[in-house]
């Protein structure tokens, strides 16, 4: 009897010493990513429907911690609900899935999920595209390409124009054969876009384009109203990327908001 006493005190002694040495810490649950002050701040705003800051304040939560499961749930819900951005609330509610693949509300998520993938694909044009419509598309994409190489033109020429100004300025002497207008001629398409329509080239300021690097839980929408644009001119403004299914680390143009 005395034998096994002794034997069950050196089992409970053991476990002990295992629980205070660190060997039975549990992982981090979902509770403790709710405990995330950003997350907190998030539902904070959802209750006051304050909608556009808890987006904001749930994408910060996720550039804390990528792998926040209830920061994506949250943030799907709002874009979904709020926002109408199927697209970005899909992803979100797929990422939360990932992380949470034994969730009790998977399988309402995945009818979300269906549901807004349906709503998705009436945006889309089912019908085919025309040898006419090829042509156009292809012209304006021709066109996209050609006025980028422009502005770049355009920009480089602005900062030279602008180094030797800095340069007189401060009292340095400007040799007489680097005068700006000699030097750095405006590119010559520019000139005669400009002759044809009788007035003058673009100033150096109006060619030089804002963009914008996304951050996590951004979307097209959001960025938009950032900016005071109209969704349909930041699309146009971007013809090569799918602005619905952006993400952070990309850099997107920034149209003027008189567009």
């Amino acid at each position: 009897m005395t034998f096994w006493v002794g034997l069950s005190r050196g089992a409970l002694l053991l476990l002990a010493s295992l629980a205070l040495g660190g060997c039975l810490r549990s992982a981090p649950n979902q509770s403790d990513e709710e405990k995330e002050s950003h997350f907190l701040l998030g539902r904070s705003r959802v209750s006051a429907m304050d909608y556009p800051g808890a987006i904001e304040s749930f994408g910060k939560a996720l550039e804390v911690n990528p792998r926040s499961g209830a920061a994506h749930f949250e943030l799907a819900c709002l874009l979904e609900k709020r926002e109408s951005d199927p697209a970005a609330a899909i992803y979100h509610y797929q990422e939360y899935l990932k992380l949470r693949p034994k969730a009790e509300n998977a399988d309402t998520i995945n009818q979300h999920i269906l549901a807004l993938k349906q709503e998705l694909a009436k945006t889309v044009s089912l019908g085919p595209v025309s040898e006419r419509q090829q042509r156009e598309f292809e012209r304006l994409a021709e066109e996209n390409r050609r006025l980028t190489e422009e502005v770049e033109k355009w920009r480089a020429y602005a900062l030279r124009l602008q180094a030797l100004t800095n340069q007189t300025v401060a009292g340095a002497p400007v040799p007489r054969a680097a005068k700006p207008a000699a030097a750095n001629p405006p590119p010559a398409s520019f000139a005669l876009q400009a002759s044809a329509s009788g007035g003058s080239a673009p100033s150096a300021t109006m060619a030089l384009q804002q963009t914008h690097t996304v951050k996590a839980g951004e979307t097209a929408a959001t960025i938009a109203r950032k900016y005071g644009v109209r969704l349909e001119s930041l699309h146009a403004a971007n013809p090569r990327l799918d602005l619905r299914r952006i993400h952070a680390g990309q850099t997107i143009n920034i149209p003027a908001a008189s567009l």
